[in-house]
């Protein structure tokens, strides 16, 4: 077990890589533990919670939402959890976002930290402090940025996750390495999906690099008022056709990373030929670059775009790329956006 530290304006956080589920009961007093996880995993791994107190979510996107929190707090008073309750969400991306906000909303706050059992959670859902939850169709409208104690990094979880999950995952790391890191990118191209999945040193250091790069946007700018707006590439529409088209996370922002090359083309000179290379990677990597074939539903993603956290009156903070490695937020107004969005969708 590897332990490195990341320093915030009100807190420290420990990310405890190769790491054993074991290795809890020398962080956190046993007897105060409840989980938080999902029909998935305690079906997977029923072993890890005989004799724990825990709680089952249904599993999926759909059920990030409201109810399921008040669902979640119902049956923590059941348990009796109080102030010195501790909450570990263990799950992918939406049971991470749904635990940290349940514990972040519980009794104004109760301490909690994440064992992230997916590529996506482990790389992006669990890092950074981001908690919350969808209304209908927009994603994480409700939420707190709070800061979990710690996360652990149990990589023998990987062993159940689905080939899909997989895939959805490194959405993420392609979207790190298009907006900070040129050399991540070339080891990208330069190795595949079947390599990182069968080589644990690799998907070891794979993991740990992303996590860096993005607690390293996230100290220089916790509140989102900057830099961390670039972690957001690709998201602005990916978003927009996730729920509308019910596609996994990382396919739909796969879909808005290449339409927003291609944007980054047109109106802020990013070779074509380096536009290419981000599209040919994602395919590689078994990942969507186009919409859905079928009904385009051009009106019904518009109508969730102008309901996106980025809006600012009649303009839209958009992440493009000026290269690969370096990107960039960029003011468009919005008549312009809605041109450029479904000239190159």
């Amino acid at each position: 077990m590897h332990q490195t530290e990341y320093k915030f304006s009100d807190k420290t956080i420990s990310c405890y890589f190769d790491a054993e589920f074991s290795s809890l009961e020398n962080l956190v007093d046993k007897d105060k533990i409840v989980f938080i996880t999902d029909s998935n995993i305690v079906k997977l791994h029923a072993d890890k919670f005989e004799g724990k107190k825990f709680i089952v979510i249904s599993a999926g996107e759909k059920n990030k939402q409201q109810s399921t929190v008040d669902f979640i707090i119902n049956e923590l008073i059941k348990l009796q959890a109080g102030r010195e309750t501790f909450i570990i969400g263990i799950g992918g991306g939406v049971v991470t976002d749904i635990a940290g906000y349940a514990a972040s909303v519980y009794m104004r706050g109760v301490k909690f930290a994440f064992i992230p059992t997916s590529i996506l959670a482990m790389v992006d859902a669990a890092v950074g402090g981001k908690n919350g939850v969808d209304v209908g169709i927009y994603k994480n409208l409700v939420g707190v940025i709070r800061h979990p104690e710690f996360l652990l990094y149990d990589y023998s979880f990987l062993k159940t996750l689905p080939q899909e999950e997989w895939i959805n995952g490194f959405a993420e790391i392609i979207k790190h390495a298009c907006i900070k890191d040129e050399k991540l990118f070339e080891l990208l191209e330069n190795n595949s999906l079947e390599i990182f999945q069968q080589a644990h040193r690799k998907i070891s250091e794979l993991i740990k690099r992303n996590v860096e790069i993005k607690y390293n946007v996230v100290a220089n700018d916790e509140f989102e008022t900057g830099e961390r707006k670039l972690l957001n590439f690709g998201h602005t529409l990916g978003h927009a056709v996730e729920n509308i088209y019910q596609l996994p996370h990382g396919n739909a922002v796969s879909i808005g990373m290449a339409a927003a090359c291609k944007i980054s083309v047109e109106v802020n000179n990013f070779p074509g030929e380096e536009s290419e290379r981000v599209i040919e990677l994602l395919k590689k990597y078994n990942l969507p670059v186009t919409l859905p074939f079928g009904e385009r539903r051009s009106g019904a993603i518009w109508e969730v775009l102008l309901m996106d956290k980025k809006k600012s009156g009649d303009t839209m903070n958009f992440i493009l790329l000026n290269k690969i490695g370096n990107g960039v937020v960029k003011s468009i107004s919005l008549h312009q956006l809605k041109e450029l969005i479904f000239q190159n969708l």
